[in-house]
Parts: structure tokens; sequence; C-alpha cells
């Protein structure tokens, strides 16, 4: 088992999965806090990478594409800070966070992950019931039905309008955007037989927002409507797994890194002394 824990939050990563706890910090985006510790399988991810800046830099895990109802709904616009899957690293752990880059890599290899993207979801996205405030309005999943009411900020239509509700059978798919530029951000639900009806501000089924750059809490609303709706879609056959790696080679070149990083004062002994015990048990159980 590997470890690293900074200000931002920690990562654990073992033979099954990368468990994530986010920092409790003020610095830490009301997403991350607000979703929670997650257990990410093994199998949801393609990989992981250590991006380097002037500061430090961050720690990132790739997901296979439709793993994760989150990474789905948020299609690449959730950035930093707000995303889960990211962690800040400050420069003095570095080499600590490249090391933990290269040995999720190397267990993705070990487990013969398919690079297909994900048949199901993996992941089971946010508990229910959900519910966030932005903009125009407030909306809220029980897990069978969306509600969305409105607040003095929205346009005469929707408020003429009045409350939404909306059973799950009868939603087709769910829609966030950050707000960008002059643009509004937007959660928009779409429904069975009902088409757009145009700008997020003006859509009854839509909630809308201006200032707020991820709109609080709403992706996290979109993700656990989506991982619903997929769980009443008909799912493709799984892909084969690729062949095997030489997973012996891989696991003494990564006991061979720890134990330069132990050298080089990167690692306490007692991180060594745990990190090189597990992969010890994973080269005899070979």
């Amino acid at each position: 088992m590997t470890e690293i824990v900074v200000d931002d939050g920690s990562w654990t990563v073992d033979v099954e999965a990368v468990r994530i706890i986010p920092g409790s910090g003020r610095d830490v985006h009301e997403v991350r806090k607000a979703l929670g510790d997650l257990v990410v399988p093994l199998q949801a991810l393609a990989g992981a990478v250590f991006e380097p800046s002037r500061k430090g830099g961050h720690l990132r895990l790739r997901l296979r594409p439709g793993a994760d109802p989150l990474t789905e709904v948020a299609a690449g616009l959730l950035t930093a800070p707000a995303d889960p899957y990211r962690l800040a690293i400050p420069r003095e752990r570095r080499a600590a966070a490249e090391y933990m880059a290269g040995e999720i890599r190397d267990l993705v290899q070990l487990a013969q992950v398919p690079e297909e993207p994900s048949p199901e979801f993996l992941l089971p996205g946010p508990a229910v019931p959900i519910s966030a405030t932005a903009g125009d309005g407030t909306v809220s999943f029980d897990g069978a039905r969306v509600r969305m009411e409105w607040t003095g900020f929205a346009k005469a239509v929707k408020q003429a309008a009045g409350a939404q509700e909306f059973r799950l059978p009868d939603l087709t798919g769910v829609e966030w955007k950050p707000q960008s530029g002059l643009g509004y951000g937007s959660l928009r639900f779409h429904l069975r037989g009902v088409g757009p009806t145009g700008r997020p501000e003006d859509d009854p089924r839509c909630l809308s927002w201006g200032v707020q750059r991820f709109g609080g809490t709403s992706v996290l609303v979109g993700a656990a409507v989506l991982a619903r709706l997929a769980r009443h879609a008909p799912q493709p056959p799984a892909a084969l797994p690729l062949p095997a790696p030489d997973s012996r080679d891989l696991l003494i070149r990564r006991l061979s890194d720890l134990g330069e990083l132990h050298r080089s004062g990167v690692l306490t002994d007692e991180e060594f002394s745990t990190a090189k015990k597990a992969l010890l048990d994973r080269i005899a159980e070979l």
C-alpha cells in the first residue's frame, strides 16, 4: 500500500483501488468536499500522471471513458480545483507523487484493465438524496424524481411555469456546463419527446447561473441522475482482457524505484517499509 498525504487531501493505492479523501481546509473546493471519500476501482482507471508546475504540480487520475458518471456528465469541463481526481502537490512531495503515478500505471497493466471504454459505470455516483442551489433555482434528486424550484433571480418564463418535477423514466439525459465568459452555466434535463427550448435562462427544465463558475454542487446532482439513468439502459458485452504484461519485472522495477526514494529521503522509514512489504507480497503471489 502506498499513501500520499498533503493539505489538499490524501490518496492511498493498493492492488484493488485508489482511495481518495479530500482535504478539509477552506481552499478545498465545495464540490470535492460534498462528494466526500471515493474508492476508485482499478478497473475504472486508464492510468495516472503527475503534472509539474512551478509551485509543485498535480497528481491526476485518468479514468476509462464510461467508468464514472461524474466524469461523463462533466465532459472534461470540471477542472482544478473542483476535480476530485486531481490532487495538488507541494514542491517537496513531487518525487513521491511521480512515484505514485508510476505505480498506478503499473497496477493498471498488471490488472489487465482493457483500453476500451467501460460498458457500464464502475463508480456508483453521488449518494441520494442530493440537492444544489445555484443562480436561478434549486434542484433536488431523491433517486426517483428530479424537482426544480425557482428563486427570485429566475426569468419570468420560469416563474410562470412554476416548480418542475420529472420522473426518472421520463428523462433521456442530463447535460451540465460550467459558467464561461459571458455565457451562463447550466444543468439541463432532457425529457422524452420534448425538445430543448432555447437559452438556459429561459428553459424551465434547466437550472442556470451567471456568477458561480461550477454552479455550486450542481454537477453532482447531474452525475447522480446520470448514474441511475444508466442502470436502466441495455449494456454491451464486456471487452476481452488484453494479454498480461511481465508482472514480475514491473514489480521489481517498482521495488527499485522505492528504494531510491527512501535513500534520497523522499519516503520516511515507515512509508518505505509499508510500501516495500506490499510490493514483496505481490511478487510472492505470482
